[in-house]
């Protein structure tokens, strides 16, 4: 494919690529060199995911036509009440029995299709020159494209100082579902154990009893799935399908691609009852700190041994032993969390409408459609105003 469109920016051009167009471009490497999920992962995420996402890449060249960023983004076409519940959701649900495209929206997205977004800098010094180039091309981009909304999707809280800009565009910057990080800085579980409120250990101490009365449980850590991806896969669809928010749906052609291609980083927990596998989890190691990305469980025992629990228990008491320094976990299921004392890890959405007349009415309602206001454990965390 060639480029589909150049916008002019200050100082430069924007040029809209595929991805072919990028293999061979060594910038394409150093844009998210220092991230966890560097260029190969986007590179997989567009190749294996299963949903109806257009990819492309904002490349920003300077007025010598050096690249200095390059940015992933997606069409995608988006429920916007995602995650919404009680008497709006119900009556929204019932209007799709007939039209079911009832507030969706054709999207242009800025980040990761498959987790939280980065800014694809060459160097931390263009961060500026990212910004006002994404904001002067992006609106233009989108409409071109029949695109209603541009969202920046996903991004951390440490990107705030950079994208502060943002509103002054035209952007409402929302709440999206955080993230939690434990820090572990205890030798081992047994002492991590003892730091958790009365009520936690005894909960705990409880389930774990349950599955030691059980037939013995194994764990097992691996790069490579591939010899049991097709094990494990229907283990993570039973999962998703239990999903109160659903954005992209992996493959196990996503999960072998991870292991082959990015095995430095890859973690694969395995859990094993009579031979059988009955929970895993997918994890990236970087450095000092492990993502825990995914989970697969067997509902035939899972609820009964509490396995998500002896999961979780089972890969902080790996990550202690091998000093990691920071565990994280994908958006959702709080209250576990909130009671394992994990602090939020906040994202945010930053969103603009493509058309000038309708933004500013869309500015003041996008905040009440924001997916963190339904969740009412959220506000429960001490760190919740971080939102």
């Amino acid at each position: 494919m060639s480029v589909t469109t150049t916008v002019p920016i200050p100082n430069g051009l924007a040029k809209i690529v595929s991805l072919t167009e990028l293999q061979n471009c060594d910038a394409w490497k150093r844009a998210f060199r220092n991230r966890c999920k560097d260029h190969r992962y986007y590179e997989i995420v567009e190749e294996t995911l299963e949903s109806d996402f257009e990819h492309h890449y904002v490349v920003l060249e300077d007025d010598s036509g050096t690249v200095r960023a390059i940015q992933p983004v997606f069409f995608v076409r988006q429920n916007l009440i995602e995650g919404m519940r009680g008497k709006i959701r119900s009556v929204v649900d019932r209007v799709r029995k007939k039209f079911p495209r009832f507030l969706t929206m054709r999207v242009l997205m800025v980040g990761c299709a498959a987790g939280a977004g980065d800014l694809g800098v060459c160097d931390e010094t263009d961060e500026a020159r990212m910004v006002k180039a994404l904001s002067a091309s992006l609106r233009t981009y989108a409409r071109q494209n029949r695109a209603s909304l541009v969202v920046l999707k996903d991004f951390p809280a440490k990107y705030r100082p950079a994208l502060e800009s943002f509103p002054s565009y035209g952007y409402a910057r929302i709440p999206s579902m955080p993230m939690t990080r434990l820090v572990l800085r205890y030798h081992d579980w047994d002492e991590y154990f003892r730091t958790l409120s009365k009520a936690t250990r005894k909960d705990l101490r409880r389930k774990f009893r349950k599955a030691e009365r059980a037939p013995k449980i194994d764990m097992e850590v691996v790069n490579d799935i591939t010899p049991h991806v097709d094990e494990i896969y229907p283990l993570y669809v039973q999962v998703h399908k239990r999903s109160p928010l659903k954005f992209e749906t992996l493959t196990k052609d996503y999960f072998r691609a991870i292991a082959q291609r990015m095995p430095e980083r890859a973690r694969f927990f395995i859990w094993r009852q009579r031979g059988k596998i009955v929970a895993f989890s997918f994890c990236l190691v970087c450095e000092e700190e492990i993502y825990d990305e995914c989970i697969g469980l067997d509902y035939g025992v899972a609820l009964d041994l509490h396995l998500y629990f002896y999961t979780l228990r089972d890969i902080i008491s790996w990550s202690l032993q091998q000093r990691l320094k920071y565990y994280y976990s994908n958006p959702l299921n709080y209250e576990p969390k909130l009671h394992l004392d994990c602090e939020l890890v906040p994202l945010d959405l930053y969103v603009i409408h493509t058309a000038a007349l309708l933004n500013p009415i869309f500015r003041r309602t996008i905040k009440y459609l924001g997916p963190t206001r339904h969740d009412p454990i959220l506000q429960r965390f001490p760190n919740a105003d971080e939102l």
